[in-house]
C-alpha cells in the first residue's frame, strides 16, 4: 500500500485506481464470483426440452418428437429419399466413407512424419514413427488410417 502524508504530516494510505481501501479488498482465499459464470444451454439441449414438450394440436397427446417421428417416416414411405437417409442415418449410423489416396499424398504425408522424427531427433528427444502419426494426427485426424 502507497502511503501519503497530508498537510498535518500525518501518514494515511492513498485509495485510487488499482488500490482499493483494505476494507473493500478480497480477503485470502476469497473468491470474487463467488457464484461464477452464469450457466447457459447449448442448442442441442434446448431443442430435446422442446421436443419433450406435448404438441397441443396432436389429438393423440404426443410429444413434438413423436410426431416429427412419423412425419419423416410418412416421407420416407412416399418415396422422399432425403427423408429415407435421415431414417437410417439415425437409426443404423452413419456409412463409413471411403478415402482414396493418391501416391502423391501419401509421399507428402509420409515426408511430413519424417519431418518430425528429424525435428524432435534435433531437440534431442527420441520419436517413433507411431508417435509422429499420432502427433501428425492431431491436425489431420484421417492421417492414422491412411499411413497405419
Amino acid at each position: 500500500m502507497q502511503k501519503a502524508t497530508d498537510k498535518q504530516g500525518t501518514n494515511k494510505e492513498k485509495v485510487g485506481w488499482g488500490n482499493p481501501p483494505v476494507s473493500a479488498q478480497w480477503k485470502p482465499g476469497q473468491s470474487g464470483n463467488p457464484a461464477g459464470r452464469p450457466k447457459s444451454i447449448t442448442i442441442s439441449e434446448a431443442y430435446r426440452r422442446e421436443l419433450a414438450k406435448l404438441d397441443p394440436d396432436d389429438k393423440h397427446g404426443r410429444t413434438f418428437a413423436e410426431v416429427l417421428a412419423e412425419q419423416i417416416i410418412i416421407k420416407a414411405k412416399g418415396g422422399d429419399v432425403q427423408a429415407v437417409r435421415e431414417l437410417t442415418d439415425r437409426t443404423e449410423g452413419k456409412p463409413r466413407q471411403t478415402v482414396t489416396l493418391s501416391m502423391e499424398k501419401r509421399d507428402q504425408l509420409e515426408q511430413a512424419v519424417s519431418g518430425i522424427i528429424k525435428d524432435a531427433a534435433a531437440a534431442g528427444v527420441e520419436c517413433s514413427r507411431e508417435e509422429a502419426v499420432s502427433t501428425l494426427a492431431l491436425f489431420m485426424p484421417e492421417v492414422s488410417t491412411l499411413l497405419n
